[in-house]
């Protein structure tokens, strides 16, 4: 099991840019792929990206494609979700998560990650 730590949420405005992180620990990151998902008040944890296990393949929400890049870096077994241009409609928790394996292809079900962090809040104002 690896252990998830989100960090960089914030409250910006709108086209405004974040960047949030992933931290992980426990086990290396090279042996994961990631995602990222996010969770409006009200709303279903919704997929955002993912990113397999060495970065070859990125998988987006049609919602964020052109505005929101994920990438990792397995040095530092840290993931990266990169929000340009954010929007209102952007606003929720988000929420990376690991699914051990060195897979290919795009896994964008909650069901399909084991291990989560807590979350970080990202709010937009208009």
């Amino acid at each position: 099991q690896v252990q998830l730590i989100e960090s960089g949420g914030g409250l910006v405005q709108t086209g405004d840019s974040l960047r949030l992180s992933c931290v992980a620990s426990g086990r290396p990151l090279n042996n994961y792929g990631m995602g990222w998902f996010r969770q409006a008040p009200g709303k279903e944890r919704e997929f955002v990206a993912n990113i397999n296990w060495n970065g070859d393949e990125r998988t987006y929400v049609d919602s964020v494609k052109g505005r929101f890049t994920i990438s990792r870096d397995n040095a530092k077994n840290t993931g990266y979700l990169q929000m340009n241009s954010l929007k209102p409609e952007d606003t929720a928790v988000y929420y990376c998560a690991a699914r051990e394996g060195q897979y290919s292809g795009s896994y964008g079900r909650v069901q399909d990650y084991l291990d989560w962090g807590r979350g970080t809040q990202v709010t937009v104002s208009s």
